[in-house]
């Protein structure tokens, strides 16, 4: 069954909006584009012409986009694990209920930052045998303080993280790579 076109005629508004469109382009070889004369239009209540409206400028209030996570470079994992780096801070979270270790962590975060700081470690713990029946679940710091450092907030604070060689902890602790602090005088809204 093949559908038949409808046709439909535009309107007076449509034609000079299609008037308006196809006024700076040329037609293609050998086609006329058919001109839209008003005065042969009937005339009736006057509409107001349809130009395309400017764009808003962009709000000062836009924050700045944060960039993805970066992972800790290779060459300071190296030296981590070699024992030739040292971290420059450590926390030690495991044995904390998970709102303790949340705010716990970020005055360390904010400390750290502020104390200049560049890499930390943020001890976890690996989770233990759980005690308390079939619904108790183990390793919860571990598995939420990835979550916590991947927030929006905490973002202006982190540049990266990966799991810490077996002597800072292996799976129980994470390196920790903290943005430069901006200078006081700073204007850059940027995040480094």
């Amino acid at each position: 069954m093949t559908r038949r076109r409808r046709s439909r005629q535009l309107n007076t508004e449509e034609r000079r909006l299609w008037a308006h469109v196809v006024r700076g382009v040329a037609p293609m070889k050998g086609k006329v584009l058919p001109e839209f004369n008003e005065e042969a239009e009937p005339s009736g209540p006057a509409k107001p012409s349809l130009l395309p409206l400017p764009k808003p400028p962009p709000s000062p209030s836009a924050k700045p986009t944060i960039p993805p996570l970066a992972p800790v470079e290779r060459k300071t994992l190296q030296a981590l694990r070699r024992g030739t780096k040292a971290v420059d801070g450590i926390i030690d979270l495991h044995g904390m209920r998970q709102d303790e270790a949340h705010g716990a962590l970020l005055r360390f975060l904010h400390r750290a930052q502020n104390t200049g700081h560049s890499l930390v470690l943020v001890i976890t713990g690996k989770g233990g045998a759980a005690t308390g029946g079939m619904f108790e679940e183990r390793g919860v710091l571990r598995r939420m303080v990835p979550h916590w450092l991947r927030l929006p907030d905490v973002r202006s604070l982190v540049v990266g993280f990966e799991e810490a060689s077996p002597q800072h902890g292996g799976s129980g602790a994470l390196y920790v790579r903290l943005r430069r602090k901006r200078g006081a005088g700073s204007t850059d809204d940027s995040f480094r």
